[in-house]
């Protein structure tokens, strides 16, 4: 198929001199895979700081973080994001440069379009037209941003969070720019997210050879039937906000690769993504009274990388809403489903958060891309936020 650079594109859905294109097209060339910044923060930064905002640059673990903070007062209005980017996946199955940003067919191409490369373009320009318009505005706006988010989340914003919390500094309104929207740009906001525990479950057997099973014990023999029962558990309920907790196996491993063995020893990789109405203390509880019930010789990690949290309907959720209602004439929906953000960090010291961006059918997929008729919009859905919240 043939593919098109933007810089050279006639296509009439471009907006050639749409500084939110222009800086979308620069942040999307940077090979920004996790944990590698790859300077975004740098050009971020250097927009910022000629519109007033004070940059502090936080490093940990080879991670690049960016706090910068514009006003004193509050309320404080924080958008936060990440710069890198997952993996492309194999090159040959991408019709373009993942690292070329690419026109075609109306569509904007490149590894972090969506997730979430133009969020952050249409933060920085949004805020720099709000200031421009509205040199004194109320409170503060604050960036937050991570090249920690799509791997290990580790030394990003969780770290950033800690930080603002030992100095006594506090958010009153946050926006993630997370890839949100389902069918077309401004239909769902998420207001929280369910919380995620994943573990490790090994499950001990006996090997030997498998004409002599009498002699061995098979784990993956043993733990089937306690899976199966694991499987088909009601965890809980949820509620009116949240789904129903969850739990899935992602991976099982286990023998030499030689059909003759029995193993000795079974992994399993699995995860809960739990809601308010379950605690990880309990899970855990539950599921090993279910493996302690079918006599398995087993060990078991678990760990928790975030805790459920909701935002209830008020003025941030009011402001966004009202705003893609008038720029795009959609009505939101609110929600909880879906994956973890870097909102469960934020929540510790901002008692409202949210995440809004882009559709999010093609985020993390191979030739990953956002509508360019979608871009403009964007930036203007977070532009009038702004307005609602701290226009004087």
């Amino acid at each position: 198929m043939q593919t098109t650079p933007l810089s050279q594109s006639d296509n009439p859905d471009t907006v050639i001199d749409s500084p939110t294109l222009e800086l979308t097209r620069d942040l999307i060339a940077r090979r920004s895979v996790s944990p590698d910044d790859a300077d975004c923060q740098t050009v971020i930064g250097k927009r910022l700081s000629r519109i007033g905002f004070k940059l502090e640059t936080l490093s940990s673990g080879g991670v690049t973080n960016l706090w910068a903070r514009r006003g004193a007062e509050h309320p404080v209005v924080c958008l936060a994001g990440h710069t890198d980017v997952v993996p492309t996946g194999p090159l040959d199955q991408w019709h373009s440069d993942p690292f070329v940003p690419t026109e075609r067919d109306g569509k904007l191409f490149g590894r972090g379009a969506a997730d979430m490369k133009t969020s952050l373009a249409a933060f920085v320009v949004a805020v720099e037209q709000f200031v421009e318009k509205n040199p004194s505005h109320k409170g503060s706006i604050a960036f937050l941003i991570t090249s920690d988010e799509e791997a290990a989340a580790t030394d990003g914003t969780v770290k950033v969070v800690e930080l603002l919390k030992a100095r006594g500094e506090t958010l009153d309104y946050c926006i993630v720019g997370e890839p949100t929207s389902v069918n077309c740009l401004g239909d769902m906001i998420k207001n929280g997210r369910r919380g995620s525990m994943g573990g490790s479950l090994r499950v001990q057997g006996i090997q030997c050879h498998i004409a002599y099973p009498h002699l061995g014990r098979n784990p993956i023999h043993q733990v089937a039937p306690a899976l199966a029962e694991l499987a088909a558990i009601e965890w809980d309920k949820g509620n009116e906000f949240f789904l129903p907790t969850s739990w899935q196996m992602s991976n099982i491993h286990s023998g030499t690769g030689a059909v003759n063995i029995i193993p000795g020893e079974l992994e399993i990789l699995f995860n809960f993504r739990f809601s308010p109405e379950s605690t990880p203390e309990n899970l855990q509880q539950r599921l090993e009274a279910v493996l302690r019930k079918h006599g398995l010789e087993y060990s078991l990690k678990c760990r928790v990388s975030g805790m459920p949290f909701l935002t209830p309907p008020g003025e941030l959720t009011a402001a966004l809403s009202a705003a893609a209602r008038e720029v795009c004439g959609v009505e939101t929906v609110l929600s909880t489903d879906g994956g973890t953000s870097d909102g469960r960090f934020i929540i510790a010291i901002c008692p409202q958060v949210v995440e809004f961006g882009p559709v999010n059918a093609t985020i993390h997929k191979l030739n990953e891309y956002i509508e360019l008729t979608a871009i403009e919009p964007l930036k203007d859905i977070y532009l009038q936020t702004l307005v609602k919240l701290l226009k004087p």
